[in-house]
């Protein structure tokens, strides 16, 4: 058989590196960063998850602040997006303090991992306490509602309105310490039970 026209014979595969477009390398990262803390985690640790090299990990991102940034933002523009939203319905005060609580369940659902860095933060940098900043801007503007809602006579008077607002996020965040997604079948009745439990103690007694 003439070597030049014998078909070829097929070559094994090359195995190649996984592929990661910049959002799923983040939202990997994040993941190991909630796993082994953010500090604890190397660049090297990162490329070891990833099973990338380091060098393919900077062709996305500059640095592991840079993934923390993306990733803090992630989480701050949802939340942020759901206190605009809110307001923007130009309602009473209690059920725009009600969508906020709504939505607010629904990201850290959502974005549970991204929600969890967040609420892990320390201010052990600048970019750390400038996130605590954006949170602290949050808690401010829900307890701008339950003010307005209070002088609405909508929910009781006799709660201060930054200690409610603290206290209705403490409950949200703390859902990060035990739900798990596999184990919902939906976030509705989770939804639930939260606006239940945050307004049925807010609400004016008259009502």
């Amino acid at each position: 058989m003439n070597p030049h026209t014998a078909a070829a014979a097929p070559r094994a595969p090359k195995r190649g590196r996984p592929g990661y477009d910049r959002d799923t390398l983040v939202r990997v990262c994040v993941e190991v960063f909630n796993r082994h803390g953010y500090e604890a985690t190397s660049m090297g640790v990162l490329a070891e998850e990833l099973g990338i090299s380091k060098s393919a990990i900077y062709h996305h991102v500059k640095s592991k602040e840079e993934i923390l940034d993306a990733a803090l933002s992630h989480s701050l523009s949802e939340l942020e997006q759901v206190v605009a939203e809110a307001e923007a319905l130009n309602a009473p005060a209690v059920v725009e303090l009600e969508s906020v609580i709504r939505g607010s369940v629904e990201v850290l659902t959502r974005s549970l991992p991204y929600v969890t860095l967040l609420l892990r933060l320390r201010g052990n940098s600048e970019l750390e306490s400038a996130a605590l900043r954006r949170r602290r801007e949050i808690t401010l503007r829900i307890a701008s509602l339950i003010s307005q809602a209070q002088q609405d006579g909508d929910l009781r008077s006799d709660i201060d309105a930054r200690t409610a607002s603290r206290l209705a996020m403490g409950m949200v965040n703390s859902i990060v310490d035990w739900y798990r997604p596999e184990r919902a079948d939906s976030a509705a009745p989770l939804t639930e039970t939260v606006v239940e439990m945050l307004l049925h103690g807010l609400r004016s007694r008259s009502r």
